[in-house]
């Protein structure tokens, strides 16, 4: 099945369960109205707003040098850089580091990376033994289910539906709330850490001049991932740099406000190689620099600014689609929401994933609330005019647009019955209306004729 035809088929099954839309709804309001009083501790949000988007502005359009200073300071402190031009390269380099420290126990932290990559499923398949430590993505992973959300991935299970999961999993009481739950995973967790052999783990910005990873976290999992592993192995898309440590009271303030409403996450890590004093850090540190798609989107003269991206979910939180749509899984490619509608189109492929960025009431929301204020609507009106001007509208499409352009222009077709409007509308678009919705009824009178048949009457009263 294409990606367009499962995106439709999903998001047609969860726009009909309304008890699932309210549910979501709830929470992702409860989430931006968190963001909303978050922004309050903020002398002036627009200017930060303004100073992170100019420093990713930055970045983005001098990726290339702030890349190889990365490079150049990890290898001066002994560290190692991979760079992996697609998902298939990463995974085989995460092989070849598996079989080199001959590993046997691998754990690792919440990345949309590895999930864009299929590094769980890949090692499975391999028979490794691969631990989640994040309790969302722990949740979800035992669900044999995606990743609902960008930041809260299982916000939309139930608490019962936990319990019976972890009852399954770990022997976690029914009964127990979520504190409890909270400690049970903890406590299954707790060893996984120290016994591994290799920690992986994503990482929220890289600091180009310093040659150093910084990771914002709530749970500490991803601190503990890498804290007693021999290897720790980063994983990182080429978009995530800023050019010092100076920026990070910046954009940790800004992800944790847009994210989860928070001043500053709990736990804030700064880490690199080890230094030689260092005697309880991992002794191999390497960063595997994926590209995956990202220099197709850097390509672009406008969509570039895609890049920009923090991953703090907001854009999610306010869009009526993704409310409606059944969450990230729904959208058959690697990012989800507004901003993952503009860049999977460039990433993916636009002629295969183009439906993405038609999937939209380009109502502005999410650009409202963008902490390093991409365009993302008008980014996604420019995925629509690059996917007509490369020739990938069906010829199907073009002759509805053809025909809706010639039918609105003429006057004559616009004033007939609206008997013969109705039937002519639910022949040509039933089949996307769906068989959820009730088909509009155009009114018995165009506002051509209401305007004529008001002038006349003023007319006569005129006259009399």
């Amino acid at each position: 099945m294409r990606p367009q035809e499962a995106f439709i088929k999903e998001t047609t099954n969860k726009i009909a369960d309304r008890d699932f839309r309210q549910k979501v709804s709830v929470l992702l309001d409860g989430n931006e109205k968190k963001r909303q009083q978050a922004l309050s501790d903020f002398s002036n949000i627009e200017l930060a707003r303004q100073r992170a988007a100019y420093i990713k502005w930055k970045v983005t359009e001098n990726l290339d040098k702030y890349l190889v200073d990365f490079e150049a300071a990890i290898i001066r402190k002994g560290g190692k850089v991979i760079w992996a031009f697609d998902g298939a390269n990463a995974l085989a380099e995460i092989d070849q580091i598996i079989l080199k420290n001959k590993a046997l126990k691998i754990v690792k932290s919440r990345s949309s990376l590895c999930d864009e990559i299929g590094l769980n499923a890949h090692l499975k398949a391999k028979g490794q033994t691969i631990v989640e430590t994040d309790l969302g993505d722990y949740i979800m992973t035992s669900l044999n289910e995606k990743a609902f959300h960008p930041i809260l991935p299982a916000i939309h299970k139930t608490l019962p539906e936990i319990n019976k999961l972890l009852n399954r999993q770990i022997k976690s009481s029914l009964e127990a709330d979520e504190n409890e739950l909270v400690s049970d995973v903890r406590a299954e967790l707790r060893n996984k850490f120290f016994e591994a052999d290799i920690g992986i783990t994503g990482a929220n910005f890289l600091i180009a001049d310093a040659g150093l990873v910084a990771i914002t976290e709530n749970d500490g999992n991803a601190r503990l991932s890498f804290a007693f592993a021999k290897t720790h192995i980063v994983l990182a898309s080429i978009d995530k740099l800023l050019p010092t440590i100076n920026e990070l009271d910046l954009f940790f303030a800004l992800l944790a406000s847009h994210s989860t409403g928070q001043q500053l996450t709990s736990y804030n890590t700064i880490t690199g190689p080890r230094n030689k004093e260092d005697v309880d850090s991992p002794t191999d540190f390497i960063v595997i620099l994926l590209d995956n798609g990202r220099s197709n989107i850097l390509a672009t003269q406008d969509q570039r600014q895609a890049l920009s991206c923090i991953k703090c979910g907001a854009c999610s939180n306010v869009c009526p689609i993704f409310k409606n749509s059944g969450g990230a899984p729904s959208y058959q490619s690697y990012g989800s929401g507004p901003i993952g509608q503009v860049y999977g189109p460039m990433q993916q492929g636009l002629e295969e994933y183009k439906y993405l960025s038609y999937a939209s009431t380009i109502c502005g929301k999410c650009s409202d609330v963008c902490p390093v204020k991409i365009d993302i609507h008008n980014n996604l009106l420019r995925n629509r005019h690059d996917s007509v001007q490369q020739g990938f509208e069906k010829t199907g499409e073009k002759l509805a647009w053809y025909t809706w352009k010639k039918f609105m222009m003429n006057r004559k077709n616009l004033n007939r019955p609206a008997s013969i409007k109705n039937f002519t509308f639910r022949q040509l678009y039933k089949d996307e209306w769906g068989t959820q919705r009730e088909f509009p009824k155009i009114a018995e009178k165009s506002f051509n004729q209401l305007w004529r048949e008001q002038l006349l009457s003023s007319e006569k009263k005129g006259n009399r």
